[in-house]
């Protein structure tokens, strides 16, 4: 299931990114330790890691002679993303099958169904990336099964996050669209990624991975742990070791806090960076891009400068600052797309003269500005993208849009843009710029 090459990449590329002493190289820096490609191509096949079909119970499924590992999104959509990749590169550490959820809708809309992992990202191409098979729940438990089960789980949650009023476990609402009745154990204190007198919110990649591998676990619930009973049956079980489980893994790092921030992020190299558009998406995006652009029928797709930048709730960081002082204004995020504009032209001989917006902001005249600068963007409501597809394809089209751009501008402190930034450079060999906001002149330059 897992090739020797694999196996000694991901954990040797994990020592020097867990342990070792870090060295930090210019964005140019093409590391020694590379994620593996299979040199021979590999069929994954999902009846090969469970029994055989989704059944009524998920643990009639799950085949004795293989480990699981599996956690749930509760972050919205692009904090999940990245959970369910860290998750993944979990998985590649502790010898383990992932078992992917649906991504829910919490920061789109409540009323828009989950929507399934393998629908947005190309599942195969992953796996023959990283080496191994990705499961997705639903091809475990039928989806439609009444059955609650219970399960054991550990939460990590509860362990690092110390502003929460009342401590507890971190319930996400796919334990009941799955029907898991789920009995919580504290981790302990030392998955922590610092001492507890940093309190930075973090646990460690390794210190979670050493709870799936017999002598960590066995002294771990030698602790007086904490245990919460499943909220169905009452019952009270120990974290389960054929399918180890954790409540959310989206504050998970191997050396420093906010690590997609760093080139060396284990989870984004090993994983991320592998996690693909499915075709019929990203030819969707396409297409909504070149309308953007009024590219003709007959010409390909022309490289431009994808920009995000995002307001709306970020409004509220600003606190007594006025927004308008808050905020880059278009003239600052102007000079940034016209850096990146010229890196394309010198470093890789690039004329990307069109540039497309990505915003969450609803002002009419901030709009109009844009137009006035040459840009453009895809207007959601004008192409009836809801109507057609469904609430979660406008966020899909331009997280899409905004990766595939020559270049890219974000904004600083967001994942979406974090995710966009690093897809350019790595899918594209782009240039990006982020731009500083929080102050008057924070981005002046």
């Amino acid at each position: 299931m897992f090739s020797l090459r694999t196996i000694c990449a991901t954990l040797t590329g994990a020592f020097l990114f867990g342990f070792g002493t870090l060295l930090f190289k210019p964005s140019s820096y093409i590391p020694d330790i590379q994620p593996v490609t299979p040199a021979h191509s590999t069929v994954f096949n999902s009846q090969s890691y469970v029994q055989g079909p989704p059944t009524q119970r998920f643990q009639d499924n799950l085949r004795n002679d293989t480990r699981y590992i599996t956690s749930w999104g509760s972050a919205g959509w692009t904090n999940d993303v990245m959970s369910y990749a860290n998750l993944i590169y979990l998985a590649l550490i502790t010898e383990r099958t992932p078992i992917i959820p649906k991504f829910l809708s919490t920061h789109i809309d409540p009323s828009a169904p989950p929507f399934v992992f393998g629908e947005v990202f190309d599942v195969p191409r992953l796996s023959q990336a990283i080496g191994i098979h990705l499961l997705e729940w639903h091809e475990v438990k039928e989806p439609e099964s009444p059955v609650f089960d219970d399960l054991g789980c550990w939460s990590v949650w509860e362990t690092v996050q110390y502003h929460i009023p009342i401590p507890e476990p971190r319930r996400s609402p796919s334990l009941n669209l799955l029907k898991l009745d789920i009995s919580w154990t504290l981790t302990p204190p030392w998955v922590e990624l610092t001492s507890p007198s940093k309190q930075d919110n973090h646990a460690s990649f390794w210190s979670l991975a050493s709870l799936g591998f017999p002598e960590a676990r066995s002294s771990s619930l030698a602790l007086p742990l904490k245990n919460y009973p499943s909220p169905q049956h009452q019952v009270s079980l120990p974290p389960d070791d054929h399918l180890l489980c954790f409540d959310l893994l989206y504050f998970i790092s191997a050396q420093n806090t906010w690590e997609w921030e760093l080139d060396y992020s284990p989870a984004w190299r090993f994983v991320g960076q592998h996690m693909r558009w499915t075709a019929n998406i990203e030819g969707l995006a396409d297409a909504y891009a070149r309308r953007a652009m009024n590219v003709p029928v007959n010409e390909p797709t022309p490289p431009y400068v994808s920009i995000h930048i995002r307001h709306g709730d970020f409004r509220d960081q600003c606190e007594q600052v006025p927004v308008d002082q808050c905020f880059a204004s278009l003239s600052v995020i102007g000079h940034r797309v016209s850096e990146v504009q010229e890196e394309l032209r010198t470093r890789k001989g690039i004329e990307a003269t069109h540039v497309i917006m990505t915003s969450d902001e609803s002002d009419p005249e901030w709009w109009s500005e844009v137009r006035a600068l040459g840009w453009t963007w895809v207007d959601h409501a004008a192409e009836r993208t809801e109507e057609i597809y469904g609430k979660w394809h406008p966020v899909f089209i331009d997280a899409i849009i905004q990766s595939n751009g020559a270049g890219f501008v974000g904004t600083l402190r967001s994942t979406m843009s974090t995710l966009a930034r690093r897809r350019v450079q790595s899918w594209h060999d782009g240039a990006t710029r982020t731009i500083i906001w929080g102050w008057p002149g924070a981005d002046d330059h």
